[in-house]
């Protein structure tokens, strides 16, 4: 089964802090999703231009498209870039990890999350957009979508309601399963007239943590998947170290976190979706798709960044087949 990736194409540039006074330092509160404008992207980026960084294509979508293409599934990604350096680095490294990319193009600078790792592991980021959230309805032809079996759908993009709902008929039509993840507690609440109305009548597949889904059902994590259960195919609810919730056609199974104590969170969320996501591809069951998504997210904590190694993927693999097994 074919994936097909809709998301904001964000370059991530990971700094790691020596402790949580630089966040004071330029105004952000650990944990947050900050959104910021180019001019304090620049700022930030200069006042901690000492610290240790890398940087990787980030993005929801775009983190489980690459992990489903490493384990071996096609996938495809549709975003829009600038004509600088990093657009170019972002479409190439999509190319290298096996995703197909079909970008929107315009001039300028594309857009960059600056994810902030505390010592303890949280993520702090600021995000600038840049051209990522102009995608139109008409960059995304119906005959496109048609080429994939699903399509997997970041909530950050419900700001641009017409390319998400425009997308979601032309998938309905053509009989491609919908995934969609609510990506934010804040999303959820900015959209939630919004999502009442296109989870039950779109989506297929819905991802969310634990703050998210409470955002939507005003429910604890129990609560929160048996109502989620009855809105759509399938449900998940993760729950960071206390594992994750699924539930589907009246089954709902808990499976446990894996990993240690987190280097950096960043991906987890992604990498438990695209694990799942494989996993229903191969015809797994509920269990063995979420065990195998609670397997990838246990991994990408370990690591900065939102990017498991290529050297890691063979060993990886051999997992995922035990658990298929």
């Amino acid at each position: 089964m074919s994936t097909l990736g809709l998301g904001n194409a964000l370059v991530d540039i990971l700094l790691k802090l020596d402790n949580d006074a630089s966040l004071r330092d330029i105004g952000i509160v650990k944990g947050a999703m900050d959104m910021i404008d180019e001019n304090q992207m620049m700022v930030i980026q200069q006042t901690l231009s000492h610290l240790e960084r890398s940087q990787t294509p980030g993005g929801s979508a775009c983190n489980v498209v690459r992990a489903l293409a490493n384990l071996g599934a096609p996938a495809g990604f549709i975003g829009k870039i600038g004509s600088d350096t990093p657009g170019g680095y972002y479409e190439q490294a999509l190319r290298e990890a096996g995703v197909t990319p079909y970008f929107a193009k315009t001039s300028g600078i594309s857009g960059c999350c600056t994810v902030l790792i505390s010592p303890d592991g949280e993520r702090t980021m600021a995000t600038f957009l840049g051209p990522a959230p102009t995608l139109k309805p008409d960059d995304i032809s119906e005959a496109l979508i048609a080429r994939y079996d699903s399509i997997y759908i970041e909530g950050y993009l419900l700001v641009n309601e017409p390319l998400v709902r425009t997308t979601m008929e032309k998938a309905r039509r053509r009989g491609v399963k919908i995934a969609l993840d609510l990506s934010n507690f804040n999303i959820v609440n900015a959209f939630r007239e919004m999502l009442d109305d296109i989870v039950v009548n779109y989506v297929d597949i819905l991802f969310s943590n634990e703050s998210e889904a409470k955002a939507f059902t005003g429910l604890e994590p129990d609560g929160a998947i048996a109502r989620l259960a009855r809105m759509v195919e399938v449900a998940v609810v993760t729950c960071g170290r206390e594992g994750a919730l699924v539930s589907a056609q009246g089954e709902t199974i808990r499976v446990a976190a894996e990993g240690g104590n987190p280097l950096d969170t960043t991906g987890a969320g992604d990498h438990f979706a695209a694990g799942f996501l494989y996993g229903q591809a191969v015809g797994a069951t509920l269990e063995q798709s979420a065990q195998t998504g609670s397997m990838l997210a246990g991994h990408v904590i370990s690591l900065i960044g939102p990017q498991i190694p290529a050297e890691q993927w063979k060993q990886i693999k051999l997992k995922v087949k035990d658990i298929l097994s």
